[in-house]
């Protein structure tokens, strides 16, 4: 199954009904790339795995512990520093994009009520996740990206955190029938991929399902769809 933002738009519903208003317990990171964190919530106990795997970046809830480095990485403490007992307040994705924003609320120093967020992003080999105060500004990051290593976008602690520019896609939860229609219908391509290439959220399997569910087949090309069938 693709990791598409279909796939991460269930993921939020379910997290939404399990560790949404739960307080992080326990922090490890038991690989460099991947986080696990310990949430109690409703007298129940919940493991949510995050991890940045460039191969296999996943994002999901477990049973299973990891044994943990005996010494832990920065990022691990830094997320300790600011999370320990933090409570989950809202679990949002967005633009429907392969990302999920985990915004939670702890207490600093002064005892005062803070607010950070801890943002998964699940793209391939630029999966990330990245650790931000609630005005954008990165604290710190699992992965450290340098404008050596991309010309596109920096992410280092200090710099200003920006979703990743996915061109001009359209956010299906935001579209009008005739925007859809004039942007899909656009080029004389294939129908399956004309959906995955300007839509976001949609990989090529779920587009392929889309044209199956609607009685297209998926590799007629667009130009070949009357009115109603483009509807």
């Amino acid at each position: 199954m693709a990791f598409d933002g279909i796939v991460i738009s269930n993921l939020v519903n379910d997290f939404k009904s399990t560790i949404l208003n739960g307080n992080i317990s326990k922090i490890a990171q038991p690989e460099k790339d991947e986080l696990l964190l310990t949430i109690k919530n409703n007298k129940n106990v919940y493991r949510l795995l995050l991890s940045a795997n460039a191969a296999l970046p996943l994002c999901y809830l477990t049973n299973e512990n990891k044994p943990s480095p005996m010494t832990a990485p920065t990022f691990c403490m830094v997320l300790r520093k600011h999370l320990a007992n933090a409570r989950i307040i809202e679990i949002t994705q967005p633009d429907f994009e392969r990302i999920i924003d985990i915004k939670v609320e702890h207490l600093n120093e002064l005892a005062d009520i803070c607010t950070k967020h801890l943002i998964i992003e699940l793209m391939g080999k630029h999966s990330n996740i990245i650790f931000t105060d609630d005005n954008g500004t990165i604290i710190d990051s699992i992965k450290h990206i340098s404008a050596m290593i991309s010309s596109v976008r920096e992410v280092l602690p200090g710099r200003a955190y920006y979703i990743p520019n996915s061109g001009d896609k359209l956010n299906p939860l935001k579209t009008d029938v005739g925007t859809f229609i004039t942007k899909v219908f656009s080029k004389d391509i294939p129908i399956y991929k004309a959906l995955y290439s300007n839509i976001t959220g949609i990989s090529p399997l779920v587009a392929n399902e889309i044209c199956y569910r609607c009685g297209v087949f998926p590799d007629t090309n667009t130009s070949q769809l009357d009115t109603d069938e483009k509807k």
